[in-house]
């Protein structure tokens, strides 16, 4: 996938403001329609000005574009960082891809993927009231404080207009209270912090979309965890106890005798808790000691003598 410098397909700066932007694609509409363009790829650079217009027209796409950072070059390879959109606050149902017919892979990448409203996401009228938006965010957690839960101090930004034209963001920080095992993509509802209601309506929720940050020990999938654990090849072979950890402290675990690379053993309700417990389950890694002595180069040349072992046999070979 390529990168796309949308300031540069529009022919602004970085910093433009939102009439500077706002003018610069009625110059490149009316250029490249393809109903009055001459130009040879006036239809292609019609589509591009339209993708690039709509992401940096609208102060929230803008924001969360800019985010990635400006060292990057047209045409460039790109894949989006990790959970590069963290921490932003959007009205609304957050991204919208709208007409997504000619967009490019790189805007579907980044846009074409909405946040799962729960609720309203417009205004509802009671009289002359009107309630206000619903916000939506994605928020990163630590394993840990699904598996205990309890309240984590989570910091936003809200993109927004500046009054000379420019975005801007506006940060706030808000106590919140993580339930008990919350899984990735569940949300967890914030009742009225999103938008501000008009003529004394109520004001709308925010949703925050959960995901895990990247754990140093465990991979996340639901309610389960896995966990590689590296053993010895004696302990493989001959079978062993071994001491495991778990997100509630360490475990004895048995590994079974002649337990090749990659068996995965369970360890039931060790993972996250919740009306389904989840498990943990253990993926053994045999692990080879160094052969960085001669004492230890010759273990290897007795195992070679003593053991009628070709790992091979089954491609043929010898």
């Amino acid at each position: 996938m390529q990168y796309k410098d949308y300031y540069e397909v529009m022919g602004v700066p970085r910093d433009a403001s939102q009439d500077e932007i706002k003018r610069a694609y009625r110059k490149l509409a009316r250029k490249y329609h393809p109903d009055v363009s001459k130009e040879p790829d006036a239809e292609q650079r019609f589509k591009e000005v339209g993708e690039a217009n709509e992401v940096l027209k609208d102060p929230e796409k803008r924001a969360a574009y800019d985010q990635l950072g400006a060292q990057w070059q047209a045409g460039q390879d790109f894949r989006p960082p990790p959970d590069w959109d963290a921490g932003f606050e959007f009205r609304g149902g957050g991204y919208t891809a709208g007409d997504a017919d000619g967009h490019s892979d790189f805007f579907e990448e980044l846009f074409g993927r909405g946040f799962a409203g729960a609720g309203p996401t417009s205004g509802a009228r009671h009289g002359f009231r009107l309630r206000g938006e619903d916000h939506h965010a994605k928020v990163l957690i630590d394993l840990e404080d699904s598996y205990s839960g309890g309240t984590r101090s989570i910091s936003l930004r809200m993109p927004e207009l500046t009054p000379d034209g420019h975005v801007a963001t506006r940060d706030r920080t808000l106590n919140v209270k993580i339930p008990k095992g919350i899984r990735a993509g569940q949300q967890i509802r914030l009742a009225g912090q999103g938008g501000p209601g008009v003529g004394g309506g109520e004001s709308g929720d925010l949703y925050l979309e959960v995901e895990f940050r990247h754990h140093a020990l465990y991979r996340i999938d639901g309610s389960n965890l896995y966990l590689d654990l590296p053993v010895a090849p004696w302990e493989a072979v001959l079978g062993a106890s071994v001491k495991v950890p778990t997100p509630a402290g360490l475990v004895d675990l048995k590994i079974p005798p002649n337990s090749n690379q990659g068996r995965t053993l369970r360890l039931k309700g060790r993972g996250l808790p919740g009306k389904i417990v989840g498990d943990l389950y253990v993926v053994l890694q045999v692990d080879l000691p160094p052969a960085n002595t001669e004492a230890a180069k010759a273990a290897y040349r007795q195992m070679a003598e003593q053991l009628d072992f070709n790992p091979r046999t089954n491609l043929g070979g010898s």
